[in-house]
């Protein structure tokens, strides 16, 4: 994205692999869910993970170019086997390679990729949609090659998406039929196929002896287990039980009691299960509830700041969480992307200078952290200033009620769908009630929370947005006025603030690392300032427990864990 790729055009394997690691054996994944549909590219339905994942892997469908996670945004040749940009990033043109094949053996062209553009551009989520309505031309290149122009403008980062585009098949996928949810699977490229489908409870993949790019240097290393299973639960105290019988491999651990206190069962015990850490060089993101101000009364800003005042971080983090929590304060939490802690550059300040109301002072000089407490879970100074806010904002006590402006009781609903999410709802309710203030839990399953979700219709969630060292369009799908107004887009708390799109856009257009990092500290300020979220907490290192027949190479910054590169070890402790 900025400056030059770290590897070589003739490298032998990615830096964070192990070229000779061995193939077989099985890995199961675990997640809290369901899933309705196959087709991950889509609204409606939801697919379930595994099939084109950024975390376990593109195991089914592959893309263009993939990246290195052992740098910020890098990406080499996977179905292009050569490509080629121009400086200022107005087109990007592709050769595909000429070994390509889908799972079936037919070969994957270039007519695969111009069909693939076309139907997710028209048929596609929101994310697709936004990438490639900027595409103003697609010019054939020979038999195997294609160049798109991109619209004016100074988004650098689209030519890269466009090489983050997934490539379907134009003689099996039904334009007609594509957006709708269904079990029937695509044909991918991948190095896995669809074997098994539980519908809502398990997706199974098995290894294609004949994929086509095992012998390429970018997936040397990966794609070791003849079998990749993954598994759905109701919740994860179910999620939990099943990984300590050994029905699931690995935990991505979130859990800090359970951290402290869950892991002496027998399997740990006889060390054939083990905990790892990692402090990764990843930001750690937004985990926060969210208010969704396209309804009042979270329309006002002034009643979202006096909800900061009641989450009372330091009593949820002693009681519930064993003190192992940090507060969240940025949206690119523990980096060199936030805001927090350092007063704005000259070139933010610059930036910002054509909104001069859209960064608060503390904000704008470093100082800003969210409110703290006494750590009693009634702390009256928190109290008082909240009232103060409501009160500014038309709010009045009327016994044990806070009423409205329109003489109605404040009452809302906090929408969850996981028994953690319930229990941190239920913890910030008190706080709520010695207001007046009357919030109503409501547990969902999946299909209606994600529906609803997508929908925007909740009053307020939790999300996790996580980030990157390279946040670029995917801000748009979270934070744009664009976003805003589009089912399915990811701007959960309905952004519509001018600052917000303009910082966007500067970070998008920025040549240069210095200008990037000013212009995403720009942005983090502005959110910041908009109140738009209440920030929760995060865990200072990446933790993660695994049985001991599934090993890989040790973590390295900035990535940490990478479980697409390891494998099986039929020779690993048995409980």
């Amino acid at each position: 994205m900025h400056g030059t790729p770290a590897l070589a055009a003739d490298f032998a394997h990615l830096p964070y692999v192990d070229p000779s690691a061995p193939k077989g054996g099985r890995i199961a994944y675990g997640f809290v869910g369901t899933f309705e549909s196959l087709n991950p590219f889509i609204v409606r339905g939801n697919a379930p993970r595994g099939i084109a994942d950024a975390i376990i892997g593109n195991n089914v469908f592959e893309t263009l170019l993939v990246r290195s996670a052992a740098e910020p945004f890098t990406l080499y040749g996977l179905i292009a086997a050569a490509v080629e940009t121009a400086d200022d990033r107005s087109w990007i043109a592709f050769r595909a390679h000429p070994e390509a094949r889908f799972s079936d053996g037919s070969p994957l062209t270039i007519d695969d990729v111009i069909f693939s553009v076309e139907l997710l551009g028209t048929k596609g989520r929101p994310i697709y949609r936004d990438r490639f309505r900027r595409i103003v031309a697609t010019e054939r290149l020979g038999s195997d090659g294609v160049r798109f122009r991109f619209e004016g403008g100074a988004d650098r980062e689209l030519a890269m998406l466009i090489g983050l585009m997934p490539v379907l098949s134009k003689a099996k996928v039904d334009p007609e039929t594509f957006d709708q949810s269904s079990l029937t699977p695509l044909l991918g490229s991948g190095p896995y196929t669809i074997a098994e489908v539980r519908p809502g409870q398990r997706l199974g993949l098995a290894r294609n002896p004949d994929y086509w790019a095992k012998d390429l240097p970018i997936k040397r290393g990966f794609d070791n287990f003849d079998e990749i299973r993954i598994e759905y639960f109701r919740d994860g105290n179910s999620l939990f039980e099943a990984f300590k019988k050994g029905d699931v491999d690995v935990h991505f651990e979130t859990d800090a009691g359970r951290w402290a206190e869950g892991y002496d069962f027998p399997a740990a015990r006889a060390g054939a299960v083990v905990r790892d850490s990692f402090v990764s060089g990843i930001p750690k993101g937004m985990n926060a509830f969210v208010f969704n101000t396209r309804r009042k009364p979270f329309d006002d800003p002034r009643v979202r700041e006096a909800f900061t005042y009641l989450f009372d971080f330091e009593w949820v983090n002693r009681n519930l969480y064993f003190g192992a929590y940090t507060r969240t304060s940025s949206f690119f939490e523990a980096s060199g992307l936030s805001a927090v802690g350092q007063p704005a550059t000259d070139a933010e300040r610059a930036l910002l200078a054509p909104f001069g109301d859209a960064v608060l002072p503390e904000v704008m000089d470093g100082s800003y952290r969210p409110p703290g407490s006494d750590g009693s879970g009634r702390d009256r100074a928190n109290l008082r200033k909240a009232l103060d806010l409501l009160q500014s904002a038309g709010f009045r006590l009327a016994g044990r009620s806070l009423l409205g402006p329109d003489g109605q009781p404040f009452s809302f609903e906090f929408l969850v769908n996981a028994r953690e999410q319930e229990r941190l709802a239920i913890a910030f309710r008190p706080m709520l009630q010695r207001l007046g203030i009357d919030m109503q839990v409501r547990s969902v399953d999946s299909t209606q929370y994600w529906d609803r979700q997508k929908q925007y219709d909740f009053d307020m969630l939790q999300m996790l947005w996580t980030a990157s060292l390279s946040p670029g369009r995917e801000q748009l799908n979270r934070w744009s006025s664009e976003a805003a107004d589009v089912d399915g887009t990811f701007n959960f708390a309905g952004v519509k603030n001018p600052a917000v799109d303009a910082m966007i856009d500067a970070l998008l257009a920025a040549t240069s690392r210095e200008d990037f990092e000013a212009a995403v500290r720009a942005l983090d300020r502005v959110l910041i300032s908009g109140r738009y979220v209440i920030p929760l907490f995060h865990l200072a290192e990446d933790r993660i427990a695994h049985w001991v027949r599934v090993t890989g190479p040790p973590p390295q910054q900035p990535s940490g864990f990478q479980t697409p590169t390891w494998w099986f070890d039929p020779d690993a402790p048995k409980p």
